[in-house]
């Protein structure tokens, strides 16, 4: 699969976010560095029912487990390598739970542990874990039963009933965190990290893909009229982030995580139909600093993984000798996760993929 160099660049901004939500730089970038969390959420959804949408347009047909597979080489290797480092000091401490750790295991962590056990971001692994299985069963079993309706769309119709259907799951979705939120107020971090409460994240990812794939003469008559219109809904609905704490707030774990995913969305679209986005973007960054954020984007899985690790032990060490300075600390844990990130993409990631792609070729090349 070719890779998207803007795409490459959102994801940076993703885990750059990440970063500077779980050590903190400025007040405000630890307010609203979560939200680099939705957009990965997005851009997953995107990328990942991409996958299967080209495969149905090649084949007619979607093969789950073919793609489950192949998603295991790219994901689980990473994760559980280095599950094992996160293990080792809770060991050596004598400290293991049998159940946190199986919870992390098999990516049910956000139902049974709220966050991760071992490692506690891993709960947004489990959400996407979730996705991959629900979303690509659901798009077989759809395809079975409505084998003609995508060949017969009209590319400059409306969002279509698939479409229709993906965004009446996002209102069922949104309906059930509200409820929740009314219903049990008590369960901040459970309504914030359980993949029924957050899935609708990933599915308007794959709304923008399935409007990409089937729908793009559509979408791009849509978002040539309302550009400017769509862009100031965007940076409206990301304005609040930096003020507010998500976790214990209402607003946040209702309207605020619909607002983000739509901006998001907004955004995605905004990068994948301007021509000349990446002359764009080097025009205000300059080349070398939008390609070094790509480069991160491209080992942000890997980075993601190890920087919780190295935020940890790596604070420790710096406080032991007294350097405490927030900014420090800040540039020498993300410079580090960064830097072993990279080094784990390719020296690991890579050789996994390289397996995968010799034993279960893409049915999408």
């Amino acid at each position: 699969m070719n890779r998207l160099r803007e795409l490459d660049f959102l994801r940076g901004i993703a885990i750059i976010l990440v970063l500077a939500r779980h050590k903190p730089l400025f007040s405000f970038t630890s307010q609203m560095g979560w939200i680099g969390v939705d957009l990965f959420f997005v851009l997953s959804g995107f990328l990942v029912s991409g996958l299967l949408f080209k495969e149905y347009l090649k084949h007619g047909t979607v093969n789950p487990a073919r793609f489950l597979i192949r998603r295991g080489f790219k994901i689980y290797p990473i994760y559980y390598l280095f599950y094992i480092v996160y293990l080792i000091p809770i060991i050596f401490n004598g400290e293991l739970n049998i159940s946190g750790m199986l919870f992390d295991l098999t990516f049910v962590q956000n139902y049974f542990w709220k966050w991760g056990y071992a490692y506690g971001p891993s709960w947004s692994l489990a959400v996407e874990e979730h996705f991959y299985i629900g979303f690509s069963l659901f798009l077989w079993a759809y395809i079975k039963l409505n084998s003609q309706e995508f060949k017969k769309q009209d590319n400059n119709s409306g969002v279509g009933i698939f479409g229709l259907l993906l965004l009446l799951i996002v209102v069922l979705c949104f309906s059930l965190r509200l409820y929740a939120n009314i219903q049990h107020p008590d369960q901040s971090v459970q309504i914030f990290t359980r993949t029924h409460f957050r899935i609708d994240s990933l599915l308007a990812g794959v709304f923008v893909s399935y409007l990409y794939y089937f729908k793009f003469e559509y979408l791009s008559k849509i978002f040539s009229a309302y550009k400017y219109r769509l862009l100031s809904i965007a940076l409206a609905g990301l304005c609040w982030t930096p003020f507010v704490n998500a976790v214990p707030s209402l607003f946040a774990k209702t309207i605020g995580f619909t607002l983000l995913y739509i901006s998001f969305s907004i955004i995605l679209v905004y990068f994948l139909l301007t021509e000349g986005i990446n002359h764009k973007l080097n025009s205000v960054l300059s080349a070398s600093v939008v390609d070094g954020i790509c480069k991160i984007g491209f080992s942000s899985f890997s980075i993601y993984v190890i920087h919780t690790f190295i935020n940890t032990h790596i604070s420790e060490l710096l406080l032991n000798y007294k350097l405490d300075n927030q900014y420090v600390i800040f540039f020498t844990t993300s410079i580090l996760s960064i830097s072993i990130g990279m080094l784990m993409t390719l020296s690991i990631e890579k050789r996994f993929l390289q397996v995968r792609d010799k034993l279960y070729p893409s049915r999408v090349i």
